[in-house]
């Protein structure tokens, strides 16, 4: 790959292409661009492009083939995995001024939209229609819809109707030679191999997705959101496989243990009852006789796993004071600690219990603090290491924790990640989930569509899969860490 010693040339034809003011390569811009939100990792980054078109991703990508350099994709940057992390002088190919809404068609609830979209505004562009994107990550006030078809992503709203492949119907992709590709189709069964599915949650290994097709969802009629408070996190945990064992799935189900809800009530006022070990937020909607029949299903539960308190807010300005803590969590933990480290595995809801025992386990031998607030429905833990990064050591108890939280979760019948990715962070834990032969299969398939590895290389597989992995990674100094 090249360098950026010979940077000059690969500038003046980017620069060619797109102009000066959508080519950005100094030193500041370059430090900006090197790392995503999880802050774990940090590359080097090549020239950074602003395309605003497909024609223009295509000429960035042929740019970058012409000067044998890698190149990533990167949207907002609020990955936390180290997907959008540039190795080697890779040019980054930022899609956030690809930004159009491009069509609406309600009456078969499909809108094609570019990359750039931010996921709540399309919502809210959508909100006159009574249609909505269903997946919504904690970041999506920030992350665009094309991080979210990289990374499969999912959201507390996901646990009835899937996360975001089951809401993409197909995508135009840049492909790393050049050429333009769709994948999948508006009919109901696309002709062919499912391409699509593959490019979905491919992390941008496959290529660049320049339009997608992305399923709209109606609003429900009613909607009821519970606040549940325990005095045993065990109890909360429990709660969770007994509601769906009882024949209801929520639309959600979000759980935070006492450290989290502090942090999280003192910061938007919510209401969160302090006393509580853990709380779940649960909500059910659809037609307002089945609504009432599953609130009373899920408090019945939740006095059978003795709750503490029963709170069913009384409207959607309440409603949305309810979510706003729980999405606001993560940003809340800076009153705690000045760092912290998230996780993101998935275990079978029948193991909860067992493994949230685990992480408080581990998290006490290491002496680290830890806060979980996670998808309890689906299993798909957010432990969060709390640390001060200015402490001698503390990363290497970091590191050995979170090691040792992947183990538990892989050991449980889970699975390494629920809607992050895999990226840099899990890449070495690859293959304690998966086969030589498995990840051999992977290898092909990302090189049926990258033979020669330049579409963000080194990620996802373990290094020595494939002949396109690059080694200039290296570690955020100690005190960086976020």
């Amino acid at each position: 790959m090249g360098s950026t010693s010979d940077d000059a040339a690969l500038i003046a034809e980017l620069v060619d292409r797109l102009g000066h003011d959508r080519v950005h390569h100094s030193s500041v811009d370059r430090a900006l661009h090197r790392r995503d939100a999880s802050l774990i990792d940090v590359g080097e980054s090549g020239p950074i492009c602003f395309p605003r078109s497909t024609a223009e991703v295509v000429a960035c990508v042929q740019v970058a083939r012409r000067h044998d350099r890698p190149f990533v994709a990167r949207g907002a940057g609020t990955g936390l995995a180290g997907g959008a992390v540039p190795l080697e002088g890779a040019v980054v190919i930022v899609t956030t001024r690809m930004d159009a809404v491009l069509s609406i068609d309600a009456e078969n609830l499909v809108a094609w939209v570019e990359p750039g979209v931010v996921n709540l505004d399309l919502s809210r562009r959508l909100a006159p229609l009574r249609l909505h994107f269903a997946p919504d990550p904690s970041s999506q006030q920030a992350c665009t819809i094309g991080g979210n078809v990289a990374n499969n992503s999912g959201g507390p709203h996901c646990l009835a109707l899937g996360v975001t492949s089951a809401h993409v119907l197909a995508v135009e992709v840049v492909l790393p030679d050049g050429e333009v590709a769709m994948l999948g189709g508006l009919d109901p069964d696309p002709v062919g191999y499912d391409l699509r599915g593959a490019f979905v949650g491919g992390e941008g290994t496959l290529g660049i997705a320049t339009r997608i097709a992305v399923r709209l969802t109606p609003n429900p009629v009613e909607v009821r959101t519970m606040l549940l408070g325990f005095g045993q996190v065990d109890d909360a945990a429990a709660t969770v496989s007994g509601i769906i064992g009882a024949g209801v799935v929520p639309a959600a189900i979000e759980m935070m243990d006492a450290l989290i809800t502090r942090a999280a009530e003192d910061f938007v006022h919510a209401g969160y009852p302090l006393d509580a070990a853990a709380i779940l937020l649960v909500e059910v909607d659809g037609p307002p006789a089945r609504v009432a029949a599953d609130v009373e299903v899920v408090e019945r539960v939740a006095r059978e796993h003795r709750v503490g308190s029963v709170r069913l807010a009384s409207d959607a300005a309440e409603r949305e004071l309810l979510w706003k803590g729980r999405k606001s969590a993560f940003g809340a933990v800076a009153r705690v600690m000045p760092n912290y480290y998230l996780h993101d595995t998935v275990v079978p809801r029948r193991r909860l219990v067992e493994v949230m025992r685990q992480v408080y386990e581990i998290a006490a031998r290491h002496d680290l603090l830890v806060m979980n607030v996670f998808h309890a429905g689906d299993g798909n833990l957010h432990p969060l290491l709390m640390f001060d990064g200015r402490e001698p050591g503390v990363l290497e108890r970091v590191h050995a924790a979170g090691a040792e939280i992947v183990a538990a979760s892989l050991a449980a019948g889970g699975v390494l990640s629920g809607e992050h990715g895999i990226g840099l962070e899990k890449q070495s834990f690859m293959e304690l989930q998966f086969s030589s032969d498995d990840l051999a299969a992977q290898a092909r398939l990302r090189a049926a569509f990258d033979p020669y590895g330049r579409s963000n290389p080194g990620k996802v597989l373990p290094l020595g899969a494939s002949c396109a992995d690059v080694a200039s990674l290296r570690r955020v100094p100690d005190g960086t860490w976020i």
